[in-house]
C-alpha cells in the first residue's frame, strides 16, 4: 500500500474507507478493531485472532491492508486514536446535549475525512470540473440530493452542469457523453448499481468520470479516471452505516465548487452577480 495519504489518517479511518474491498477474515478483524477498540488495544495479536476465530496471520495481514507494518503498529496508533477520544466532552442525556455533543463529534471528525484524498486525484477532478465541454452530475439513493447541490453550485458559478433524476434517464445521458465531456459520479458507498451503470454509459462514450465516494478500491472507482475518496465524518464504519451521513461529501462538494470558481476568475463572478440578482428579485419585503 502507498505510503501517502493514507498514512494521514488514524486507524479507524483507515479502516472505514477500506472495509468493504478486504478479504473476509481480514474484515473480521477490522471489524473486532471498530466494535471494541479499548479491548483490542490491551490484547496481543494471538488474542485478537482467537476472538475472531482466524489465524495470527490473518491479523498481521488485516494491519498490513490499512498501511501498517504489523499489529504493534495498529496498537499504538489505536492507543493514541483512543486517547483523543477521552478528551471529549460530556454534554448529557438531554435533546440539547445530544446535538451539542454531535456537532462536537462531527466537528472533531472533519480534519480527518481528507486523509485519504489523493493530491493527484483532485488536481485531476478540478481540472476535469473547470474545463470539461460538457458536465453531467449524477447520483442515486441518499447521494442524489449532492448532486442536485453540486450541478446547481456549478452552474451558479457559470460552469453550467446538468443534473438527470431519473435512473434510466441519467444512462441515457450519460451515454450521449463523447470525448471533452464528463460525469461526476457521487456514491457513498461506491457500489450502488444504478450509478455503476452510468459510470460505464459515460465511459463507453469516452467521456471523462469522476467518482466521489466514502470507500477506495470500490468498483466505481475502478470506472473512474479520477476517484474522490473522501472518509466518513463518522467517529466509525458501524455509525456510518447506522447513519448513512452525507455530511463529508456535502462538505467536498462545496470546496470543489468554490475552486472551480476561483479558476474561472472573472467568468464565476460576473455569473454570481447574475445569480445574486435572481435571488434578491424572489425575496419578499
Amino acid at each position: 500500500m502507498p505510503s501517502s495519504p493514507e498514512t494521514a489518517a488514524p486507524p479507524t479511518v483507515r479502516i472505514a474507507t477500506a472495509l468493504p474491498s478486504l478479504q473476509p477474515t481480514e474484515r473480521r478483524v477490522l471489524e473486532l478493531v471498530l466494535a471494541e477498540p479499548e479491548r483490542v488495544v490491551e490484547a496481543t495479536a494471538q488474542e485478537v485472532a482467537d476472538l475472531v476465530g482466524v489465524g495470527r496471520a490473518s491479523v498481521v495481514r488485516a494491519c498490513q491492508s490499512i498501511g501498517y507494518k504489523g499489529y504493534p503498529q495498529l496498537r499504538v496508533a489505536l492507543a493514541a486514536e483512543l486517547a483523543h477520544r477521552d478528551e471529549q466532552v460530556d454534554y448529557g442525556s438531554s435533546a440539547l446535549g445530544r446535538i451539542r455533543a454531535d456537532i462536537a463529534a462531527l466537528a472533531a471528525s472533519l480534519p480527518q475525512i481528507t486523509a485519504v484524498l489523493a493530491e493527484d486525484a483532485v488536481e485531476q477532478a478540478v481540472q476535469t470540473l473547470a474545463g470539461a465541454r460538457r458536465l453531467l452530475v449524477l447520483a442515486n439513493g441518499l447521494s442524489a440530493p449532492l448532486a442536485t447541490d453540486m450541478a446547481m453550485r456549478l452552474t451558479a458559478v457559470g460552469r453550467t452542469a446538468d443534473f438527470v433524476a431519473d435512473a434510466i434517464g441519467q444512462q441515457i445521458a450519460a451515454r450521449g457523453l463523447t470525448p471533452g465531456d464528463a460525469c461526476v459520479v457521487i456514491s457513498g458507498s461506491g457500489a450502488n448499481e444504478s450509478s455503476l451503470k452510468v459510470a460505464r454509459a459515460a465511459r463507453a462514450g469516452g467521456a471523462t468520470v469522476v467518482a466521489v465516494t466514502s470507500f477506495r478500491d470500490s468498483p466505481l472507482g475502478e470506472l473512474a479516471d479520477a476517484e474522490l475518496v473522501i472518509a466518513p465524518a463518522g467517529t466509525t464504519f458501524r455509525h456510518e452505516l447506522e447513519r448513512t451521513s452525507r455530511t463529508a461529501l456535502a462538505v467536498l462538494v462545496e470546496s470543489l465548487v468554490s475552486i472551480v470558481a476561483a479558476r474561472r476568475g472573472t467568468q464565476a463572478t460576473e455569473a454570481h452577480a447574475q445569480v445574486l440578482d435572481i435571488l434578491s428579485d424572489n425575496l419578499a419585503d
